[in-house]
């Protein structure tokens, strides 16, 4: 009995109040456990999301992280409640005071709902390759309100959320990893049309990091003021960096030509100066 009552005293020892507010043993005991509880069941699920053996661990990132946000809501509330503190009653008290932090922080906000469509929907997932306004980056983390881009410059950029659900987005991964990309080049009218035909199409065959299937191929695609127009397609998975395999295959195909007297044409402009004659002199004036 001795021993229960020593425990009871320790347990509702207060260690500090603040009018009807106070702190007891008991009530840091059950925050503490509270706390280790959450991150235990955190450290347990995020295992289970990232097992090696799962094949989609981009999808697994985003159900992650909604899991991980209800979570830490949930574990919030809870402490409240083992405080002794009324939410409703909070919630009412500032009601005012969250709905001018509101209308001040709408922008916020709404960057916030855009993660969690995000995270969601999955239209955008940790790994896809995406362009937006032009830029072309790697998505490296997706939060509640930033997602942050690796760039093929190698610059790291944050977007807020509603950049991403507001514009227009090309998602070059979105279904596969697998995309198909293009490269035009324009030869003198003069020019064998099959042997440039033929020089493009094997040219892109020896090249590290195009893909022989499926296989590229080439078109006529237009009658250009100086220059007939082809365009080669070919498939990569090197989407981050198609550019370098691109300046690869420039290289390779300006070799080429020229080693079979194939010009490219460049602009030319002839420009003729009319003199002025000078009646005084009777001497032409120079411009």
């Amino acid at each position: 009995m001795k021993l229960n009552n020593s425990m009871k005293e320790i347990i509702n020892y207060k260690l500090f109040e603040i009018g009807d507010f106070s702190i007891h043993v008991l009530v840091v005991a059950e925050l503490i456990l509270l706390i280790a509880a959450t991150v235990i069941i955190l450290s347990i699920i995020k295992k289970i999301f990232f097992n090696p053996k799962k094949i989609d661990k981009s999808r697994s990132y985003s159900i992650f992280k909604l899991v991980k946000y209800f979570i830490i809501i949930v574990s919030f509330v809870m402490s409240f409640r083992i405080l002794g503190v009324d939410i409703t009653v909070f919630l009412a008290t500032f009601a005012a005071l969250l709905v001018g932090i509101g209308l001040g922080l709408q922008n916020l906000f709404s960057d916030y709902v855009s993660g969690i469509i995000i995270l969601f929907d999955s239209s955008v997932k940790v790994g896809d390759i995406i362009e937006v306004n032009g830029t072309v980056g790697r998505v490296i983390k997706i939060g509640l309100r930033t997602t942050t881009l690796y760039t093929r410059d190698d610059i790291y950029i944050i977007l807020p959320n509603t950049i991403l659900t507001k514009n227009e987005l090309i998602n070059w991964t979105y279904s596969e990893v697998t995309s198909r990309f293009d490269l035009s080049v324009g030869v003198d009218y003069s020019s064998n049309i099959d042997l440039v035909m033929k020089i493009l199409k094997d040219a892109s065959l020896n090249i590290e990091g195009i893909l022989k299937q499926p296989v590229p191929f080439v078109r006529f695609s237009d009658y250009g003021d100086s220059a007939i127009i082809f365009t080669l397609y070919f498939w990569s998975d090197e989407v981050f960096r198609v550019e370098n395999i691109k300046s690869q295959l420039r290289i390779k195909i300006f070799e080429e030509f020229k080693s079979n007297s194939i010009q490219i044409p460049f602009p030319q402009r002839v420009l003729y100066v009319k003199n002025k004659f000078n009646e005084t002199t009777g001497e032409k004036d120079l411009p």
